[in-house]
């Protein structure tokens, strides 16, 4: 009994680490996607290249069932991709037109809680501790610490700060319904669903876009790299590895490591770009962020 324990805890740590690998890849993507901007391509232009490539990977390598096993989980499936994939990526992207980057920075980081709060409200028997939410509260103060490391600043933006809100919300409701998905379906199955109906509710947006930038731009190493990185690392690896984390952890303990996500790419930002250096305030967003998850999960662990 003793051994059986011990390999579960094993097992559990390495999902935790899993998680962890995925939120440095998703902290270090913002990196890359602002690269891909700033060599002239779009935000829905960046989504559907990302997703399209893993997709087609993907699909080569899980394709022996293509569809789910009833109607209603077809339509889960369709809720991920719209809630995991296009209404997130597009929303949040279309916010920054409206509203300061810290807003939306801070409201996305909302993620967490919000599905905290909707799996205690669905599921009775698995309501979150108190300990749970002073946790959150101080892991949201050093994500404003972070956003607001150069000097506060924030504004109410009504459109772009409700668009924000709205991603947050539409990757709560992911979670929630990828929790769910878990129990019947493998982790490739999910993700090459998921991008099907990401990349399919995507499209429309395509037509909202100023301008479509030429093919040629993709030639460009630079951008290659990236979008390699974003379609390989950031969305294949890390969806998979991400949909086994929250199978494992569930998907409260998971959601708790997206509070980290600011960490990452303010460390990654101050390494690649020069104009956006560590400061104390930073850091101090780290400690809180780290020290409000530790506490929350320590806490709630000590009462039981």
């Amino acid at each position: 009994m003793a051994q059986q324990n011990g390999v579960e805890k094993k097992s559990t740590f390495l999902f935790h680490l899993a998680a962890i690998f995925v939120i440095a890849v998703w902290g270090t993507s913002f990196v890359s996607t602002k690269v891909l901007l700033e060599a002239g391509l779009h935000a829905v232009e960046i989504y559907i290249y990302r997703f399209l490539v893993a997709y087609v990977i993907v699909l080569a390598v899980c394709h022996k069932k293509l569809w789910a096993n009833s109607i209603v989980d077809e339509l889960l499936f369709a809720v991920c991709g719209l809630c995991g994939g296009s209404i997130y990526f597009i929303a949040e992207n279309t916010a920054l037109n409206y509203t300061l980057t810290s807003n939306v920075s801070l409201l996305t980081t909302l993620a967490p809680l919000i599905t905290t709060l909707l799996i205690g409200a669905i599921y009775k028997n698995e309501r979150p501790g108190m300990w749970i939410y002073i946790g959150s509260i101080i892991a949201i103060g050093g994500v404003a610490c972070i956003i607001f490391k150069d000097g506060f600043k924030l504004e109410v933006m009504p459109l772009g700060d409700l668009l924000a809100l709205s991603a947050a919300f539409s990757w709560a409701i992911y979670s929630i319904v990828l929790r769910k998905l878990n129990a019947n379906y493998t982790a490739l199955f999910i993700t090459r669903k998921t991008f099907f109906y990401g990349l399919l509710t995507a499209l429309p947006f395509l037509a909202f876009e100023p301008e479509i930038a030429p093919l040629s731009c993709l030639t460009s190493p630079v951008v290659l790299f990236n979008l390699l990185f974003l379609s390989l690392t950031a969305s294949l690896l890390a969806y998979v590895m991400w949909s086994q984390a929250v199978k494992r952890l569930g998907a409260i303990k998971a959601s708790n490591y997206l509070y980290f996500q600011p960490v990452m790419t303010m460390i990654v930002s101050a390494i690649i770009l020069p104009d956006d250096p560590l400061t104390l305030m930073g850091c101090l967003g780290c400690v809180l962020i780290i020290g409000g998850v530790w506490f929350g999960d320590f806490m709630t662990r000590r009462k039981v």
